[in-house]
């Protein structure tokens, strides 16, 4: 079994236990469930330089724990500090040690939009995201059906939510419906092998529309991958996660990052 396999799995059972829990109005109950939402499109959009996604990553599969002192809501708080465009915070608690209560902890001092990154397969963990205070949600090609990708965008549409629809493999984009999925995250990272080429981002981005916003995503760690990126001119922002989670310092580590990622005039 693939680990995207395995986790999938365990999302069902995860799935099953948030459908026990709550019901689907009880989630109005929740404070940040009213809070009035940031736009992650709109953070994105910059004409001088490549956006860029920041990420709170405790842990994965493929690397182990990556960063020992964590602290959540003081990570999110340098991120902002210094320049982040928007923040995505890891709540897939069984393999990447995030949990839900980090993202609830970041939104209640929010300063930039907030991605809620897991491997979401049902509405209920839309509404769960909305209710801890997310702005927009990651949605997986590789892990979602073409009905189910749309039913799940149209969740998020409907709680005000923003979408970032990833994939890796250019065999997906068949699934995607671009009238509706607007911003397109490209995984540089294969979800099956957790292997890393940039080269990905270079051969899928020439397959989609013009006029989608697209992110890459994943072994983005300095200049010499930024100025490829820069120079396709098609890729509007990045997400980076263990290259910040493994500096001795963050807030630098990302000040240095944002110059790497300006236009050249």
């Amino acid at each position: 079994m693939s680990i995207l396999a395995e986790i999938l799995e365990v999302k069902k059972e995860e799935v099953k236990a948030l459908r026990r829990r709550y019901s689907h109005a009880s989630f109005n109950d929740f404070d940040l469930f009213h809070q009035p939402r940031q736009s992650f499109d709109a953070a994105l959009r910059r004409d001088e330089r490549l956006a860029i996604i920041t990420e709170v990553k405790k842990a994965s599969p493929s690397a182990g724990l990556i960063r020992p002192d964590f602290d959540a809501l003081e990570i999110a708080e340098t991120y902002a500090l210094f320049g982040a465009d928007a923040i995505s915070v890891l709540t897939d608690e069984r393999f990447f040690q995030g949990h839900i209560r980090f993202l609830d902890q970041i939104a209640r001092q929010k300063k930039k939009p907030l991605l809620r990154k897991d491997f979401i397969i049902d509405a209920y963990q839309v509404l769960e995201a909305r209710a801890h205070g997310a702005d927009a949600v990651l949605l997986i090609c590789e892990a979602l059906s073409a009905p189910q990708i749309s039913d799940l965008s149209a969740a998020a549409a409907e709680n005000g939510l923003d979408v970032l629809l990833e994939l890796h493999d250019p065999g997906q984009i068949e699934k995607i419906d671009f009238r509706r999925n607007r911003i397109i995250g490209i995984n540089n990272r294969n979800l099956e092998t957790f292997e890393t080429r940039l080269e990905t981002t270079l051969q899928v981005a020439r397959q989609i529309p013009t006029g989608c916003l697209l992110v890459s995503e994943s072994g983005i760690t300095g200049p010499e991958a930024l100025t490829i990126l820069k120079n396709m001119r098609r890729v509007n922002a990045v997400l980076v996660g263990e290259h910040l989670m493994r500096a001795r310092e963050t807030g630098p580590a990302l000040a240095e990052l944002k110059k790497w990622c300006f236009y050249e005039s």
